[in-house]
């Protein structure tokens, strides 16, 4: 994908947001939502957090902007609700507040929020921080560096593979299959399929080498060879990597 396209991608993604301003200063929410609207983005408002939490319940938003200081639910309690909510637990927040104590930015940060901006500010700052704060949550997580499944722990980085915290000496190749099983856990690979994943490079390979390194495998994660716990045989079929 060139830079143009991925440039487009990010544009379309970033315009494509609903935002909630949660605010009881009808001008200040006047100002915001008129700043969010003229860079494309789609916003609505409540006045406070008993309207706020309604609005959230019945719709779906991508980012709120929320005042600490509102009637009824406060806004640290209204965070402290989103938060315990599975539905809502990583619906990015950026706090607004008059008061810039160091200790109400560290409550407000620990209670949840991505973001914390302090009475008055600049509204080309709010827009920039809401697009930046946007960007985060639809970036895909970092793939997973380490794999935890029972008792084994494959580190993707180190390559290295431990029982019960005590290290297991594998070959690149054992690694290589073993992590491949890992990873698509409860799928069912035949030795043509594994071959071509593991020893792709590689020509003149048998398809009974799979089997000798599954053997391999076996002798070193398995409690019991005999009756595998992690590594299972499909009879006729192939390999699969237990899903638990």
């Amino acid at each position: 994908m060139n830079k143009n396209l991925i440039s487009c991608y990010k544009y379309y993604v970033e315009i494509h947001k609903h935002i909630l301003v949660i605010d009881d200063e009808a001008d200040l929410v006047e100002l915001i939502l008129y700043n969010l609207k003229k860079e494309g983005l789609t916003a609505d408002s409540a006045a406070d957090g008993e309207e706020a939490l309604t609005k959230i319940r019945k719709g779906r938003y991508d980012l709120l902007i929320l005042d600490l200081m509102l009637p009824g639910i406060q806004g640290m309690e209204l965070c402290r609700i989103l938060r315990s909510d599975p539905r809502t637990s990583s619906l990015p927040i950026i706090m607004l507040t008059a008061r810039g104590e160091e200790l109400d930015k560290v409550l407000g940060l620990e209670m949840g929020a991505d973001d914390y901006m302090t009475k008055p500010f600049s509204p080309r700052e709010l827009i920039a921080r809401v697009k930046a704060v946007l960007r985060r949550s639809t970036e895909k997580p970092a793939a997973e560096k380490t794999l935890k499944i029972g008792d084994l722990d494959i580190d993707k980085e180190r390559y290295s593979v431990s029982i019960k915290g005590k290290p297991i000496k594998l070959s690149a190749t054992e690694f290589k299959l073993l992590l491949f099983l890992a990873e698509r856990r409860g799928k069912v690979f035949s030795r043509d399929q594994l071959l071509d994943a593991v020893w792709r490079d590689e020509a003149f390979v048998e398809p009974r080498t799979v089997d000798v390194h599954i053997r391999r495998l076996r002798a070193q994660i398995e409690g019991d060879s005999a009756h595998p716990r992690y590594i299972r045989t499909m009879r006729g079929i192939g390999y699969s990597f237990s899903e638990k």
